[in-house]
């Protein structure tokens, strides 16, 4: 039995709406808050899983400017595969979000807008056309852009500056690419300058997605709360940026005039270029959270390179790195949010020995190392071989090179993640391992609020390493119904 699409509208609008609420009502009590927001994401996350397992992929008309214009909802194989990723993810980092933010006394903004940008990436996976999916992705700016300035720091202000400012300009480039292809003028005649417009397409889109040159915003937002900047880092606005992409490339323009062509081209060579160097800043980069947003920046490449490989193969690949990287990188974003609130420690150089201290916290990101890196059999081995594979049976330079580039990640991936297990783990003699953290405490883990979210995280990064066939399935399908020549949007 099908659920009809009308009922998409709801799950989206619910935690719109029952965010904006707690302002409305002016909910002040933190218990409430919690218990209110804890409420409202677990019902959209049901809801939207309900959606994704039994609603018709039939479209539903919202609002209806033009014939060309129209907010439509569709929920097919694609946009279920993203939800599903958002739906999953988002309640345990509201349940991380409950502990981090204990002594925080504007919890309550921070839920508003938490819970609001979640009803918001549902809307852009739910999207019908073009012009919806941008509509949404427009309002993911205008949800976050409060979550990454809100420490209200002067750093956390100018990083929501350079974020704002960096998804303003993609919003005008990403404009005038879905004004052409709606608009459907004389000059589609041309295929040249139809690549022309797809390029800005791209670029436009490409900012959430942090392709170089456009990836400045995403290691400065890294001083948002750490609930914000792994939702940022592994599923909402990153994940939003490489999904839009997708939907672009096989939807928009279709792969049958690109293929080939030299924006294809120049796209993989961009992508290629941007997975070596997010590695290398890695590596060099000491503070832990901006190390893993400059690793997020090269992961979000190897999507992207899988996309603009425009074979069943690469979309394959690239699928199943949006899903895998989002559960590793998050895990590791939240180690690093359970290090900062228990000790107040952010550089890699003040881990020394901490895995003795935070054993449940260090064994999780150890996990996390280990799957970034791609070691099988957990669930980052996966995703890099699909990716491995499909370069090699494009057989070209540029799919051999990025192959090659892949390769060179890892090993770099390895230096900068295995690199820190050893440290937390491993100390030098000479070294001692803290006992108590700045304010005399003694360092332990955190409470089960954080902790249960990583373990969980942890258990599913190897679950899906050891048994990704669902995945993969999935991943396929959706490969086989769009084909190298475009699918309906």
């Amino acid at each position: 039995m099908k659920i009809s699409s009308a009922f998409l509208l709801p799950v989206i609008l619910l935690p719109i709406l029952s965010g904006a609420l707690i302002q409305a009502f002016r909910i002040r009590k933190r218990k409430t808050v919690r218990i209110y927001t804890g409420a409202v994401t677990l019902l959209t996350s049901a809801a939207a899983w309900l959606m994704i397992l039994w609603a018709d992929d039939a479209p539903s008309i919202l609002l209806q400017f033009t014939k060309d214009f129209t907010l439509k909802l569709r929920f097919d194989a694609g946009g279920r595969f993203f939800a599903g990723i958002v739906a999953t993810l988002w309640p345990l980092t509201v349940c991380y979000a409950f502990e981090y933010l204990e002594d925080d006394p504007r919890q309550n903004v921070f839920f508003t807008w938490f819970t609001m940008a979640y009803g918001v990436t549902l809307g852009i996976s739910m999207s019908g056309n073009l012009f919806s999916l941008y509509i949404f992705y427009e309002l993911l700016t205008l949800t976050t852009v409060p979550l990454v300035m809100h420490t209200g720091t002067p750093e956390a202000i100018r990083a929501a500056r350079t974020y704002f400012g960096f998804s303003l300009g993609g919003a005008a480039f990403a404009l005038i690419s879905m004004l052409y292809l709606i608009g459907g003028g004389i000059l589609k005649e041309s295929v040249d300058i139809t690549r022309v417009f797809y390029v800005i397409g791209v670029v436009g889109f490409g900012v959430k997605s942090a392709m170089f040159p456009l990836h400045g915003w995403l290691p400065k937002a890294s001083v948002a709360p750490t609930p914000v900047t792994a939702l940022l880092h592994a599923v909402a606005v990153v994940k939003a940026g490489v999904f839009a992409v997708f939907r672009l490339t096989y939807f928009g323009y279709g792969t049958e005039i690109l293929r080939g062509s030299w924006a294809q081209h120049l796209l993989l060579s961009l992508a290629v270029f941007t997975i070596l160097y997010g590695a290398v800043r890695a590596v060099r980069e000491v503070h832990w959270k901006r190390r893993l947003a400059y690793s997020t920046v090269a992961n979000l490449s190897y999507i992207l390179f899988g996309i603009y490989l425009m074979s069943p193969a690469g979309l394959t690949g690239a699928l199943l790195h949006m899903a895998f990287h989002a559960e590793i990188k998050i895990l590791a974003f939240f180690a690093a949010g359970a290090v900062l609130h228990r000790t107040g420690r952010e550089y890699i150089f003040e881990l020394n020995g901490l895995g003795r201290k935070m054993k449940m916290t260090f064994v999780c990101f150890t996990v996390s190392a280990i799957a970034l890196t791609g070691i099988p059999p957990l669930s980052g081995f996966i995703s890099k071989w699909h990716l491995l594979t499909a370069a090699a049976e494009e057989n070209t330079p540029l799919s051999y090179a990025g192959a090659g580039v892949i390769l060179l990640a890892a090993l770099l991936t390895a230096v900068y993640m295995l690199g820190t297990v050893r440290t937390v783990w491993f100390p030098g003699k000479e070294q001692t391992i803290p006992e108590n953290d700045a304010s005399g405490k003694k360092i332990r883990d955190a409470s089960l609020w954080m902790l249960v979210p990583m373990l969980i995280l942890a258990a599913g990064i190897l679950l899906t390493g050891l048994f990704p066939g669902i995945v993969i399935r999935h991943a396929q399908e959706i490969a086989e119904t769009v084909r190298v020549t475009g699918g309906e949007f």
